[in-house]
């Protein structure tokens, strides 16, 4: 982790995770401070992992920029849904053992 901004971040994407009962959850930083999160969707006509449906959030409400995003149970598969929004953002993942890894 960067700072102790990404340990919030990893604080509400495992509460988002343990209050859903979801797989997946991700959380992110906007440029200007404010967090999203968001689980990963599955339905029948839609399916989102958590990178794609915090993106999402954070998109519908008018960002301009992503500092980090981080995204706990399962390993995130569109990693470059994010990336090519913001190439710079750092973006990491935390397995079932605590560990981090960047991604």
């Amino acid at each position: 982790m960067n700072n102790s901004e990404d340990a919030k971040l990893v604080t509400l994407a495992t509460n988002t995770l343990t209050r859903s009962g979801s797989a997946q959850a991700a959380a992110l930083r906007d440029t200007t401070g404010r967090t999203y999160v968001a689980i990963k969707v599955v339905s029948p006509s839609l399916n989102l992992d958590a990178f794609e449906a915090v993106l999402t959030v954070a998109l519908a409400s008018g960002i301009t920029g992503i500092e980090s995003v981080v995204a706990t149970g399962a390993k995130p598969s569109n990693v470059k849904a994010i990336k090519d929004f913001a190439p710079t953002a750092t973006v990491f993942y935390i397995d079932s053992k605590g560990e981090e890894h960047s991604l």
